[in-house]
């Protein structure tokens, strides 16, 4: 019978930690949220997510869809728990909506975050004012006894602003040579550039493809 007794007690023990359990409670989805600035497209139009911006009233970031140039609707990712907030957005929105840019006024008694909704809004208008000036554009494929030679060309406007390799021949001159080549190319603005010496059959592959991207931009 004294035996008995510890072990009783031991069991009891046992059992504290698990009544005394809480599970935890999981992070909320918003907490959790990476910000993106890439736009995305659906039915109702194409968005694009501005900056988010802290203030010492709380962070303020809206996202803005397009349906084309045209602004069709704001959205309040984040804003203020705040009843001035609350009461200012929907004005601010309906401004936006009617100036179609981000030269409204700000709503007495919400300055912080009319001026910090202002600045999320603008960055918005610069990403979708640089997407619709942006334009990728493939050259021809072209064969080489080395191998297939492609570029993608990336422009800004008339601008190349970046240069990318979709096919190459698997060849180490190839591999140091397209550097170069890209480097020349946003350099000169146009495939009027050197061939690399080593690599002249890639050179020319490239430069064929790059001028055949050229003139399918500007076609």
């Amino acid at each position: 019978m004294k035996r008995a007794i510890p072990v009783l007690v031991l069991s009891v023990a046992g059992l504290i930690p698990v009544w005394r359990y809480e599970p935890s409670t999981p992070a909320s989805s918003s907490s959790a949220a990476a910000e993106s600035t890439t736009p995305s497209t659906s039915a109702s139009g194409t968005t694009f997510t501005g900056t988010t911006v802290t203030t010492e009233k709380g962070d303020v970031q809206v996202q803005v869809t397009y349906d084309g140039d045209t602004i069709t609707a704001v959205k309040m990712l984040k804003q203020p728990n705040h009843p001035q907030t609350t009461a200012a957005v929907p004005k601010l929105i309906s401004e936006t909506l009617q100036a179609q840019s981000a030269d409204i006024d700000t709503v007495s008694g919400a300055t912080i975050t009319s001026d910090a909704y202002k600045e999320s809004l603008q960055a918005a208008i610069d990403q979708e004012a640089s997407a619709a000036s942006s334009q990728v554009v493939a050259g021809s494929t072209v064969a080489t006894e080395k191998g297939d030679v492609q570029v993608q060309v990336t422009f800004e406007g008339d601008e190349i602003t970046a240069v990318k390799m979709l096919k190459q021949p698997n060849h180490p001159q190839t591999t140091a040579a397209v550097p170069k080549l890209i480097s020349e190319t946003l350099q000169a603005q146009s495939a009027d550039i050197d061939t690399v010496s080593g690599a002249t059959i890639t050179s020319d592959g490239y430069k064929e493809s790059l001028q055949a991207a050229i003139d399918a931009k500007g076609a």
